[in-house]
């Protein structure tokens, strides 16, 4: 009987290492690929340094695993594809998530690549999720560990790509992981830390638009805090550097918290108010993909309107899109919470769940207009 083939995305980190040596004990030939995809100094520990920290660690532990290992240069790919993106959503007045756009559209489009370029059956990640077949359709579960489930990030992934996906660690706990690397004799591997920040921003994201975006200030400019009334309470320095939900380092004192409720890419205002008025009972999404449209009629239906957040009992339906751009037909869907929800984040995700199964999502679209929808 032939070995299976087994392509691991190796980070050079505690849960893709792991998951080499798992996969080894279990049988399969394990074959190791890392993505080089934007440098950053920080990743550099010694002069002249020609590959990243983390490429040198993935491939030291290849050799050690006596396992074939490749690195990947798409630097061109992922500037063109996933900071682009990032970049133009905040230009437009949305609060990107890259990871979201990064799984599909990036890093497993390049390892489902490579694999197929090295004759490999599958593919492997350190994500914390679980994928089950049911009724010849691959659903994302949760991962066991609450508190590292990754599921949120991956709802963009289509059926030919997760028929091809091993998630070795779905099942276990991050303390358990480190323990299992501690057990096969890589003491110094199980006590590193991890990277939770965005892998190509090394301090704050506004510091990285003004690098990236050098004339932000002459294209956008001071603008103006507004109320809900539409008065002037203030001046913001460009609307790209707010979110909605933000609290903190407004620059404007009110004699009372306030919020970004909303913000207007075309007037250059961001509009503040209390916490009250960041609750609504609904909202619009775009561009679904789910599994099977059946399970939008579940009971137990809930959604996710952000990583980490708590699942929200909803309900939802297709609609007409009723102020259609003449340049854009979007696909529209309205959501109805069964509880109220808050900072509704445009450019954000929407993902939905029967209990632990994740059975699609939808971008988080401009909630401009939503009373029409609701009377509707």
């Amino acid at each position: 009987m032939k070995t299976k083939r087994v392509l691991v995305g190796m980070s050079g980190g505690i849960d893709s290492s792991a998951v080499c040596m798992m996969l080894q004990e279990q049988g399969y030939e394990v074959v190791g690929v890392t993505m080089r995809v934007w440098d950053l100094p920080r990743q550099f520990s010694q002069p002249n340094q020609e590959h990243p920290d983390f490429i040198e660690e993935a491939k030291s532990l290849a050799q050690r695993l006596g396992i074939a290992h490749y690195v990947a240069d798409e630097r061109d790919d992922f500037k063109n594809t996933v900071v682009r993106n990032f970049i133009d959503e905040y230009m437009q007045g949305r609060t990107p998530n890259p990871c979201v756009m990064c799984n599909p559209t990036f890093k497993f489009r390049m390892l489902i690549e490579w694999a197929d370029r090295l004759e490999c059956d599958y593919i492997a990640t350190g994500h914390y999720v679980q994928v089950r077949e049911e009724r010849g359709l691959y659903y994302i579960h949760c991962g066991e560990d609450v508190s590292k489930d990754q599921s949120y990030f991956l709802w963009r992934l289509g059926q030919d790509v997760l028929s091809r996906c091993i998630f070795p660690l779905g099942g276990m706990k991050k303390t358990d992981v480190r323990a299992y690397l501690d057990k096969k004799g890589f003491e110094m591997k199980a006590r590193e830390g991890e990277s939770m920040e965005v892998c190509f921003i090394d301090k704050d994201y506004r510091d990285f638009l003004s690098e990236q975006v050098p004339d932000i200030n002459q294209r956008i400019g001071q603008g103006k805090f507004v109320d809900v009334q539409g008065r002037t309470i203030g001046t913001h320095e460009g609307f790209p550097y707010y979110t909605v939900g933000q609290r903190k380092g407004l620059g404007v004192a009110l004699g009372k918290p306030a919020y970004v409720l909303r913000i207007n890419a075309l007037k250059n205002t961001v509009v503040l108010g209390d916490a009250e008025q960041l609750e609504t009972e609904a909202m619009l999404v775009s561009d679904a993909r789910f599994v099977n449209k059946t399970d939008l009629e579940d009971v137990d239906l809930s959604v996710r309107i952000r990583y980490r957040s708590r699942p929200i009992p909803c309900k939802i339906s297709k609609v007409d899109d009723l102020f259609p751009d003449e340049s854009v037909k979007k696909d529209m869907w309205l959501v109805r919470f069964m509880t109220k929800a808050s900072a509704v984040t445009p450019g954000q995700s929407a993902v939905f769940y029967i209990n632990d199964k994740m059975v699609g999502g939808a971008y988080i679209c401009s909630q401009k207009g939503l009373q029409a929808y609701l009377q509707e």
